[in-house]
């Protein structure tokens, strides 16, 4: 979420989603099924934004609304492409996008869709990164990209510690609990800038 929103930090930078899109298209074009998680980062984090001033339930609840923000603007950006897209959510939100519903997302996949999954995993005290895992599981997802607003994983983060140490090679049991769990599933998984978006393909 939070790389959607390019050198502003904050809202949505077109040109940074619409490279994106363009990486995505190509994919779709090689014949590649592709569905999406996206974070809220760059509207609201809950822990960040809400930790300690409201409800941890309720900040996480927002920041699932600011994915489904970030997903609208993708698919926007994507049907300009002339991509075909649906957007599927964890929370019911009928009006503006599908519920999820993994037979469904299954089938938009296989008929050349790109499927954008909004609100992670629908529960609050899980990452966005922690729905992309649970996604790619249930629709037999070959592998799990994760683009984020760095370059690869870090002992912290790099943009508060400048002490801080790029993993050149990491293994499963190094990371965090998302990690380990792509592991059980047989993901193969690569963690790569946005602003490398052809590194996608």
């Amino acid at each position: 979420g939070e790389a959607l929103a390019g050198d502003a930090h904050r809202g949505l930078d077109f040109a940074v989603i619409g490279g994106v899109c363009d990486v995505i298209k190509q994919c779709v074009e090689a014949g590649v099924q592709v569905g999406v998680v996206v974070g809220g980062g760059n509207f609201w984090r809950g822990v960040k934004d809400g930790g300690g001033k409201m409800e941890r339930t309720r900040a996480d609840h927002m920041g699932m609304l600011a994915t489904v923000i970030n997903a609208l603007a993708v698919a926007d950006c994507l049907e300009q492409r002339g991509v075909e897209v649906r957007v599927q959510t964890a929370i019911a939100m009928n009006q503006i996008a599908e519920p999820y519903i993994r037979s469904k997302a299954i089938r938009h996949l296989e008929k050349g869709r790109v499927v954008i999954f909004g609100c992670g995993t629908g529960n609050p005290f899980f990452s966005t990164d922690t729905g992309a895992v649970l996604r790619a599981a249930e629709i037999g997802a070959d592998a799990i990209l994760l683009a984020k607003n760095i370059d690869g994983v870090y002992s912290a983060d790099p943009a508060k510690d400048p002490t801080a140490v790029k993993y050149d090679a990491i293994t499963y049991d190094e990371v965090l609990e998302i990690l380990h769990k792509a592991e059980e599933n047989g993901f193969v998984h690569e963690i790569t800038n946005i602003d490398g978006e052809e590194k996608i393909i």
